[in-house]
């Protein structure tokens, strides 16, 4: 897979809440980002993904958030804690284009969004039962656990022609598990950002989180969960791979 030649670089000046890129096998408590003012999620941006959840592609985008506190980078553990296992296995993976803000937007235009933006690999990780059942149908706390916002380098938007033309794979222990390309998005990039923007101001560092594609462990049979051991990686084309390893937490 081909890799654009500034990946793996964190952006210019401007992009000040990335820390320095982190070692392998980094615990939590040993992170070295800091936390995006904000992180907006979309949900079920590929019809592919909508219709494996019981669902159908709407006419809006789902909006939510995850807590930027979750924030880890490439090589951080991603930790399952003691929550997570009152109900069985639920923790998930969803390998995702993340975007992130090099200026503050408000009432945008499409056509000047990406401007000045970055892209990176991204894992929203899910503990579905919290996703769902344990937070009455609001998904954000269950995407909200520390380490459930594993994001990699990010990658200049110069170096990405176009946003919509990228190919990503996610795999858990070496295997392909999700793979699409971007141009599969309901909901394209650039008019997200506008849409977010009308009457809010989206301020400079913050990321989106554009949706994933088919393929999360949930929805096969038999249920794919990640558990102490596992290894993710979420890869994408002209931006690098996320590599995180998987810790349950005693």
């Amino acid at each position: 897979m081909a890799h654009g030649p500034q990946a793996g670089k964190v952006p210019p000046a401007g992009f000040g809440w990335m820390g320095p890129r982190p070692l392998p096998a980094r615990t939590l408590r040993e992170r070295t980002m800091n936390p995006p003012p904000a992180i907006w999620c979309i949900g079920r941006n590929y019809d592919a993904h909508a219709r494996e959840m019981g669902d159908t592609p709407r006419e809006r985008p789902t909006i939510f958030f995850k807590n930027p506190a979750s924030v880890v980078g490439d090589g951080d553990e991603i930790v399952l804690p003691p929550i997570c296992d009152e109900h069985g296995p639920q923790v998930d993976f969803e390998g995702e284009l993340a975007v992130m803000l090099g200026r503050d937007l408000c009432d945008a235009d499409e056509s000047e969004v990406l401007d000045t933006v970055s892209y990176a690999a991204a894992n929203d990780v899910s503990a579905r039962w919290w996703q769902r059942e344990g937070s009455n149908g609001q998904w954000n706390r269950g995407k909200s656990f520390d380490t459930f916002c594993p994001l990699g380098s990010f990658v200049p938007g110069t170096s990405i022609p176009d946003p919509q033309a990228l190919h990503l794979v996610s795999r858990l222990n070496g295997e392909i598990m999700q793979e699409a390309t971007t141009a599969d998005m309901i909901f394209p990039v650039a008019m997200l950002l506008a849409e977010l923007s009308r009457g809010t101001t989206l301020l400079k560092g913050t990321v989106l989180l554009t949706g994933t594609p088919g393929g999360v462990g949930s929805r096969r049979d038999p249920a794919v969960w990640l558990a102490d051991g596992d290894e993710c990686e979420v890869e994408i084309e002209g931006i690098g791979c996320l590599r995180n390893r998987v810790r349950q937490a005693r």
